[in-house]
């Protein structure tokens, strides 16, 4: 079972961190270069426990569709979203958030599977770790940036904080 862990070091509330990582609006801007879209389920906003999304990108040069849920949840401290519905054979992404000396630890744990047997642990092994990791890397700085400055009001209600 192919684990990737990251753990990214942010200097903002962990409210909008966690906030952040949630937002469908910020998940569609940090996926830009695959084109990835929400297209059913919740499509705009703050995904809760229980709703699904339906995102829509193409990766390695295929248009794909893979709808997630998020099955966990403990506002600002962990989420947990998984997949119902798509390519792989799971995935199951822990976020998990921890106050540190005034910073927030942003922990991914990122599990996944790709169904076609020997094949497909394979792929995991020397195509789809280190593409995922780089994805979730991409996906966290920005995160970061967004949380660090005042970027962060352009996806969040700023009222709320």
């Amino acid at each position: 079972m192919p684990v990737v862990n990251l753990q990214t070091r942010v200097n903002a509330p962990i409210e909008i961190c966690f906030d952040l990582s949630r937002s469908i609006n910020l998940h569609t801007i940090s996926t830009a270069q695959t084109k990835e879209k929400a297209i059913a389920g919740r499509t705009s906003g703050l995904i809760e426990l229980s709703e699904t999304v339906t995102w829509q990108a193409t990766h390695f040069g295929i248009k794909q569709k893979l709808t997630s849920k998020i099955t966990a949840y403990e506002r600002p401290f962990h989420f947990r979203d998984e997949q119902v519905k798509g390519a792989f054979k799971y995935i199951k992404h822990d976020h998990y958030f921890i106050q540190d000396d005034g910073f927030v630890i942003m922990k991914d744990v990122f599990e996944f599977g790709s169904p076609l047997g020997l094949l497909g642990k394979l792929a995991d092994k020397f195509v789809l770790t280190k593409y995922l990791t780089g994805f979730l890397l991409r996906r966290n700085n920005l995160i970061k940036e967004y949380a660090e400055t005042e970027k962060w009001k352009t996806v969040l209600d700023s009222s709320a904080y």
